[in-house]
């Protein structure tokens, strides 16, 4: 670096220590496009996906996580995935992860969960998605001894999916958190799989719900494996789901550094317990994140 470039770049950054804390980014220009994982809007997706797409895209949505994949078939939401790609580029649109569905494999012989991991590998490389996601573990299934299974699994599939020069990670809800005799399935997620294998989807609804720990501890303890997050709000009865802005979390004070999370995709999220119905509460939740959480990100 030369003097005069030494000189702007310190000056940048005097500057930026100057301004209030009101986000990460120094400027409001978002780097990162805002996502919706899809299952927000399952009925709408599953009944008209190209509306329900179109819909969301003029509410200011442009990347987004898929679920529902039909592995036999090879179809989302009913359409091939090349197909479903060539709907996505025609609305100038991305989608960057996907939920797939592992948990009736944590039980089932290798050779079968190889299959399955290379049909979802065949349907995202054609849907030219960057992550892979493991996102659900079924109640029956959440024991310790089930989690360290599933962290030998979690190993495998990250391993076969890398070669295939994609990304895969494990989404958290809350039942990671329940204390078994002084150990967690998190704890065992965190240190029983290979971090360049795989990598985490930081649900932060879960973690504020659940967790005893906050995102910003969680990153400073795995710097750069939070690759995604998810994006809900919390109500302040219930503690149910809720539109962006209507619950208790307050996202200006919990978000990580994006950077130090290795944040690279990152989407807006309810489950349920919508204000009136689902298209509504994915607007309200946009409207609220635009105005007050994107220039963060």
């Amino acid at each position: 670096m030369n003097r005069r470039n030494f000189i702007e770049t310190a000056g940048i950054l005097g500057t930026a220590a100057l301004l209030p804390k009101t986000g990460f980014s120094m400027f409001n220009n978002p780097k990162y496009k805002m996502g919706l994982q899809l299952y927000t809007i399952h009925k709408g997706m599953t009944e008209n996906a190209i509306e329900s797409l179109k819909a969301v895209k003029k509410m200011g949505y442009q990347d987004f996580e898929t679920f529902g994949f039909d592995n036999e078939k090879g179809t989302f939401y009913g359409y091939g995935s090349g197909e479903f790609k060539t709907i996505l580029d025609d609305l100038q649109l991305t989608a960057s992860s996907g939920h797939f569905g592992f948990s009736p494999y944590l039980d089932k012989p290798n050779d079968e969960l190889r299959r399955f991991v290379d049909q979802c590998i065949h349907g995202a490389r054609n849907l030219d998605l960057k992550y892979i996601t493991w996102p659900w573990l079924a109640p029956e299934q959440r024991t310790i001894e089930n989690f360290k299974l599933m962290a030998e699994k979690l190993n495998a599939i990250g391993e076969q999916v890398t070669k295939a020069g994609l990304g895969f990670a494990y989404h958290n809800h809350g039942f990671e958190f329940t204390d078994h005799d002084g150990t967690n399935g998190f704890d065992i997620i965190l240190n029983e799989t290979d971090p360049e294998l795989v990598k985490l989807e930081m649900d932060m609804y879960w973690v504020m719900h659940s967790s005893k720990l906050t995102p910003k501890q969680l990153v400073k303890d795995q710097p750069g494996r939070y690759v995604l997050w998810h994006i809900k709000d919390m109500d302040k009865v219930t503690r149910d789901y809720t539109e962006l802005g209507n619950g208790s979390i307050d996202y200006t004070e919990i978000l990580p550094d994006p950077i130090e999370s290795g944040l690279e995709f990152y989407y807006l999220e309810q489950g349920g317990n919508f204000a009136h119905n689902p298209m509504k509460s994915v607007a309200d939740s946009a409207d609220y994140f635009k105005k007050h959480l994107q220039s963060y990100l």
